[in-house]
């Protein structure tokens, strides 16, 4: 009789969930890794949470669109961390974090307004407890987090922006940069990790297995993210990483380069090469001396060539800092590094021009003799280049060299062979450059090399005459060689074909001497 009271009795609401087959009990199968981990489960006091926790669940990630919204509704928050016993903290911890796995929709600003500022307060919550923790976190612990982490950060940018070459990338600059719109989330879960990575309770050989190759892989992808706030979060993260975990930094190293490589050949888009070139600064200030081959190909083969994109000006401060780090900690990288500035000097654009010869400036000032010597030929013919530069700003930069100490000591030893160079730009700008500043800059240098060697200077005079002089012959010479090379294309075509005469014509000339 009993028993068939009992029969006709409704059975508890967690066993119809389990047994529902309806796709429920597969989502409530979420929080079974925290129920066999090993983890004590709540007691009797805390039972109303566990309830809230099992309702929670069914909005994990991969939960059925259908059931959203009904889940959305029983969002609740979880008691706080200063209410439960000691014993129960670790068990609520990973409820916690189960709990911050759901993403809501920041694109529409008045949707979920209440779930919203329950998972924010809870992540809140999950900073001051990862900051405070007193025990080592466990495998469980590192799990979880690094689980929520990944749900919540780990994101794929719209194809679009990451099509934009350089030019479009400038065109940016009057437009505001678009700022993530789940900021006060995303803003915590960085604040979680960065806690978690400095924590003194965070094993690396441990944390190794959750923070491994994919993961900072992903990290690093986020680099692209067009919100300042979140490369900086991610700049300070990465460093942390990198000092932490000591198996990951080769790894890390050949994942910005392969960022490099793919900016210069191929998108010259990227969001993030100043903070990453920022986080190599301080990696390259560490490197043990002597330097290894692999960080000097990566000074070749990734740092030199960044110099190339037009949109350079964006992280030049952080590339020239890591450019000249180099060549402080080892002194015979000079020559390469000058010859890669020379090879990769801008054409047309001016204010590109002003940055480089500041960098020049300073690699110089780390630059020893021996090294100067090997690549101050074509330097300072690039040099010259620039002294006559019609944009007044280029000219002046060029001249102010020779108010450095060390550079000018320099270019007095060996004023023999970089005088004859730059003499005829000097000349130039002394009888015809627009700017005054230009021109009074100009005879300060050019007292100085005459006060060096003044026999070398008349003779450079001399010489500099005798082309002037000699340019109406130049200019008539060039003339006939063009006459010839038509007269040539006519014979072999039965008519006189033109040829253009703005395409090397020195260079034809100079070949029809040489034959001639």
């Amino acid at each position: 009789m009993i028993k068939q009271i009992f029969g006709k009795l409704p059975r508890k609401p967690s066993k119809s969930l389990h047994n529902d087959s309806n796709g429920e009990g597969a989502v409530n199968s979420y929080y079974a890794p925290n129920q066999t981990s090993g983890i004590p489960k709540p007691s009797s006091t805390s039972s109303k949470p566990s309830a809230s926790r099992v309702a929670n669940g069914t909005l994990a990630p991969n939960s059925l669109t259908s059931n959203r919204t009904n889940q959305e509704k029983i969002y609740q928050a979880l008691p706080s961390f200063r209410d439960v016993p000691i014993s129960e903290k670790p068990n609520l911890f990973i409820s916690k974090l189960s709990m911050c796995c759901v993403v809501f929709d920041f694109s529409d600003p008045s949707k979920n307004l209440r779930e919203k500022e329950i998972k924010r307060q809870t992540l809140l919550e999950l900073v001051d407890y990862v900051a405070s923790v007193g025990v080592k976190f466990n495998d469980v612990a590192m799990q979880e987090l690094t689980k929520m982490v990944s749900v919540n950060l780990f994101r794929t940018f719209p194809s679009a922006s990451h099509e934009n070459k350089a030019l479009e990338m400038h065109d940016m600059d009057d437009e505001e940069p678009s700022l993530e719109p789940a900021w006060p989330h995303i803003q915590v879960v960085y604040e979680i990790l960065l806690r978690f990575v400095a924590s003194p309770m965070t094993d690396a050989k441990l944390a190794k297995r959750y923070i491994d190759h994919s993961f900072v892989l992903k990290l690093l992808d986020l680099f692209d993210s067009e919100d300042q706030r979140e490369r900086e979060y991610l700049k300070t993260i990465l460093h942390r990483v990198y000092g932490k975990f000591m198996v990951h930094r080769p790894y890390i190293r050949k994942a910005i380069n392969n960022i490099f490589y793919r900016f210069i050949s191929e998108t010259e888009k990227h969001n993030g090469i100043a903070e990453l070139l920022e986080i190599l600064g301080s990696i390259i200030n560490g490197f043990a001396l002597p330097l290894k081959e692999e960080h000097k190909l990566f000074l070749v083969r990734a740092l030199i060539p960044l110099h190339k994109p037009k949109c350079a000006s964006i992280y030049h401060q952080q590339l020239s800092y890591c450019i000249v780090q180099f060549v402080e900690k080892d002194f015979k990288l000079a020559d390469t590094v000058i010859r890669g500035l020379v090879k990769y000097w801008p054409v047309t654009n001016s204010s590109k021009e002003v940055m480089f010869l500041g960098e020049l400036e300073e690699v110089l000032e780390a630059t020893q003799a021996a090294e100067f010597q090997r690549c101050m030929v074509p330097l300072f013919r690039q040099i010259a280049r620039c002294l006559n530069s019609s944009h007044f700003q280029v000219a002046e930069r060029a001249l102010f060299l020779w108010n450095n100490d060390h550079i000018r000591n320099l270019i007095t030893q060996n004023h023999k062979v970089i005088m004859p160079i730059v003499f005829p730009a000097l000349e130039r700008n002394t009888r015809g450059h627009w700017n005054q500043a230009v021109q009074s800059l100009t005879l300060n240098v050019r007292k100085v090399f005459c006060d060096i060697d003044q026999a070398l200077f008349d003779e450079c005079l001399a010489n500099f005459q005798a082309e002037e002089e000699n340019k109406p012959e130049v200019k008539a010479k060039r003339e006939r060689t063009w006459e010839r090379l038509e007269d040539l294309a006519g014979l072999n075509t039965n008519e006189k074909v033109l040829v253009p005469r703005f395409v090397s014509s020195v260079n034809l000339a100079a070949s029809s001497e040489s034959t001639g």
